[in-house]
């Protein structure tokens, strides 16, 4: 899994649809996520530290997890099945520890309102992120080529040596 943060909130070109981008700690992935009109509203208010007069949806279920002495450790996005993402919440109470699904867009408006970290499943990453800094890619893919262009067949041999199955 890798951590990611929420970049912003932007919106399609063609379609005017608003995307919730979250980026990596290196910034070189971001993974788009298209959501809906009101839980864009929800992450940029949460984002922005808006307080609204009276508790939105997300508002409540954060004050409900408070009053039931309940923590919410981390959001997992999991997988992605015919475009739609999946994703749960990581929620601890006392010992016990629930996992409770929830579209991606909901469970990231309630994240930035714990300050809770949100995780993404590497092969989610490899699936549907984007590059951000293309240079970067070029110069790690070149860097891993001489790597390797210098390596000969004595270097795997002395890596090391093994016998009856245990490692020496």
């Amino acid at each position: 899994m890798i951590e990611m943060k929420v970049a912003g909130i932007a919106l399609d070109a063609a379609t005017r649809s608003p995307i919730v981008l979250l980026k990596d700690g290196t910034d070189r992935r971001a993974l788009p996520i298209y959501i809906g009109q009101d839980q864009a509203k929800a992450i940029i208010s949460a984002l922005e530290n808006q307080t609204p007069p009276r508790p939105l949806t997300h508002d409540l279920f954060v004050n409900l997890m408070e009053s039931w002495e309940m923590t919410l450790e981390r959001i997992v996005i999991h997988s992605l099945q015919d475009n739609t993402f999946y994703a749960v919440l990581i929620v601890n109470q006392g010992e016990a520890k629930r996992e409770i699904d929830a579209r991606p867009s909901d469970a990231i408006a309630i994240a930035i309102r714990t300050n809770s970290p949100i995780w993404v499943m590497e092969e989610v990453i490899a699936d549907a992120s984007i590059p951000v800094d293309r240079d970067a890619d070029e110069a790690e893919r070149r860097a891993f080529r001489e790597f390797l262009d210098q390596l000969s067949p004595e270097d795997f041999s002395q890596r090391g040596r093994f016998s009856s199955g245990e490692a020496q």
